[in-house]
């Protein structure tokens, strides 16, 4: 992966720097990556960060903090700002600059036209649904402890990967948020990190649907399942198994559709890998565009 330089404002130069390389979640600012930013200003307490209105990460120590920030698919190349308050200290920005990076375009044609064009029915429930899902993604939780360096939830290739520019039947709709797995029916999905189960839930698009908390804005979503194991509340340790691979919701196949949030904000779950596991899943897991497996609708 690419490291960039990450620009700071010069009136703020001590404050912030690049992150160093090899770090998991892997440095990529572009639009819907993730920014590891180290803040170097020295501080006992950790500081609070703010992207555009929202809480970010901060993980490490007095000695080095670094803010884990989240790039919404939309945000256009070049300089952005990160809010910095430090305690007992005037409140500070941090610029830095987000890249471009152009993703690829699929078209998908849906047999059941409901899943394309709902009705007004439909429609009501989908506006209820979305409410519960938006609130489990905005879901800012405070822990010293994030887990960052993850599995892969279910075993398979990458049918379908994160930011696809995506046409149902010719007609646009949102990127592709996720990480589609292509897995037969039955297969198990498990915990790919620690974390709190706070949503459980069968809804329009999505289907059967579990919502993980790992902390700081970090949550993950499995979507389209066939059977859910665990019950809202509960804590899971890496590699609980969750449930398994369906064909519920807006799909064409079974397969898993793989979501991660980070500060509200839908990021490429493949950043979450470290370039171990990358390599130990080279062989089977090669992302490509043209598999027919359209995902959940967000």
């Amino acid at each position: 992966m690419r490291h960039v330089v990450i620009f700071i404002a010069a009136a703020f130069c001590s404050i912030a720097s690049a992150a160093p390389p090899a770090l998991t979640p892997r440095h990529s600012p572009v639009p819907g990556g993730i920014a590891v930013i180290a803040l170097t200003t020295p501080s006992v307490a950790r500081p609070s960060a703010h992207y555009q209105s929202k809480r970010v990460m901060v993980i490490g120590s007095p000695e080095h903090w670094q803010a884990i920030v989240g790039i919404p698919l939309e945000t256009s190349p070049g300089e952005q700002t990160l809010e910095i308050t430090v305690p007992n200290s005037a409140p500070q920005s941090v610029s830095f600059t987000v890249q471009a990076k152009e993703y690829e375009t699929q078209r998908l044609s849906i047999s059941n036209k409901r899943m394309v064009d709902p009705t007004a029915k439909d429609l009501l429930r989908i506006e209820k649904e979305t409410k519960i899902i938006q609130a489990a993604l905005r879901l800012f939780s405070e822990t010293d402890e994030v887990p960052l360096d993850f599995a892969p939830p279910a075993q398979g290739p990458f049918s379908s990967p994160f930011g696809l520019r995506r046409f149902f039947n010719e007609q646009a709709r949102k990127p592709h948020s996720g990480l589609d797995l292509a897995a037969p029916k039955g297969a198990p999905i498990k915990a790919p990190a620690a974390g709190n189960v706070i949503a459980v839930g069968n809804y329009f698009f999505n289907g059967n649907t579990v919502i993980l908390d790992h902390g700081q804005g970090l949550i993950s979503m499995y979507s389209h399942m066939n059977r859910i194991n665990v019950k809202e509340g509960q804590h899971v340790a890496l590699g609980t198994l969750l449930g398994t691979v369906g064909m519920t919701g807006r799909v064409t196949g079974p397969h898993l559709h793989w979501t991660i949030s980070l500060n509200d904000t839908r990021v490429d779950p493949m950043l979450l890998f470290s370039e171990q596991t990358l390599a130990q899943l080279s062989a089977v897991n090669q992302p490509a565009a043209t598999h027919n497996t359209p995902t959940a609708h967000e």
